[in-house]
């Protein structure tokens, strides 16, 4: 796993948005030190709760930003859902019956916004592929491989973080799968 150091913040972004000491980005910065990853975090002085959003910041397009979304496995037996989260290209739209197939996993169900704080310490727009309080099975979109660059949450609704999807693979310990 390599040391990434992309872009800086803009300078034209004044540090007064910077969010490291926040408690969910400092989780994910502090997993990726773990690992020798330092890539610089954009602090953005707008919450980018959206994948089209998160794009329109960067200048990128919303396929080359690693969405995290939270799912649940309700068995249907009373107990305890799973959580499950999917790293999507921005540009799709995730198909829960292929993905339960796949994972040989109950049905899947979009998350709750409370399930999603509880899990990952982080609210709906900041969910890193990282830093959760909850370990958490991960399934990584094979699209994202085409590109040498892929954007992620970093705990926070304004702070992104540059990596690559083979990173994504080996920091989640993720299964490749078509989402799609």
């Amino acid at each position: 796993m390599g040391v990434l150091r992309w872009a800086a913040m803009d300078p034209s972004e004044d540090s007064t948005h910077d969010r490291s000491e926040h408690p969910a980005v400092a989780r994910v910065l502090d997993v990726l030190a773990t690992v020798g990853m330092t890539p610089t975090v954009r602090h953005l002085p707008d919450a980018v709760r959206t994948a089209k959003a998160a794009a329109d910041a960067l200048g990128i397009t919303p396929a080359e930003i690693a969405n995290s979304l939270v799912f649940a496995a309700d068995a249907g037996d009373g107990s305890a859902p799973t959580p499950l989260l999917v790293l999507s290209s921005g540009g799709h739209r995730v198909d829960l019956v292929k993905v339960a197939e796949h994972l040989e996993s109950p049905p899947l169900r979009q998350a709750t916004p409370e399930e999603v704080r509880a899990w990952t310490g982080s609210a709906i727009g900041g969910v890193a592929p990282v830093g959760h309080l909850t370990p958490l099975r991960t399934v990584i979109d094979v699209s994202l491989a085409r590109f040498p660059v892929v954007w992620a949450a970093a705990g926070h609704s304004h702070s992104v973080f540059a990596t690559t999807y083979a990173d994504l693979i080996t920091l989640t310990a993720g299964t490749p799968v078509e989402v799609v």
